[in-house]
């Protein structure tokens, strides 16, 4: 087994990664550049990336855009820094592939975010899932057994 990290972005977001021995380790998505260049660390060597790609929202403000887009960048860099190969994943590409569904299918942003921790509950009942971890782990999953 390969050493996997799967990134979710964003301030609710998370980092997932399981080493070769398949144990899995969770982080919240760090709030500095710094930060996020130390969690890497922790596991670059062997390792290689999924990373979450995510457009502007229609709806987000100009400056919510701003920091969501600066936070993606430092992932990026992070990851090239620390000379990680990475791959890009839609969130349409992940949860169709899961079998999930889309977001359009629920009536309500927290509807959507239930259905995507009850999924990620059902793959991995020993861990305790939360809204910030979910898609990670999620697109953990299908990085281990659909590419």
């Amino acid at each position: 087994m390969k050493k996997i990290i799967t990134i979710d972005p964003g301030q609710s977001g998370g980092i997932a990664i399981i080493d070769e021995s398949g144990s899995i380790n969770i982080h919240k998505m760090p709030a500095t550049p710094m930060d996020i260049l130390n969690i890497l660390e922790l596991y670059k060597e062997g390792a290689t990336c999924i990373l979450e790609i995510v457009h502007g929202m229609p709806k987000q403000g100009g400056a919510a855009m701003f920091t969501f887009g600066k936070g993606y960048g430092w992932l990026e860099m992070a990851l090239l820094a620390l000379k990680i190969p990475t791959e890009t994943v839609s969130p349409q590409k992940w949860t169709k592939t899961l079998g999930i569904g889309t977001k359009a299918s629920c009536s309500s942003s927290n509807e959507w975010k239930n259905k995507l921790k009850a999924k990620a509950q059902q793959l991995y009942p020993d861990i305790k899932i939360t809204l910030w971890n979910a898609d990670a782990l999620l697109i953990l999953y299908y990085a281990q057994n659909s590419r």
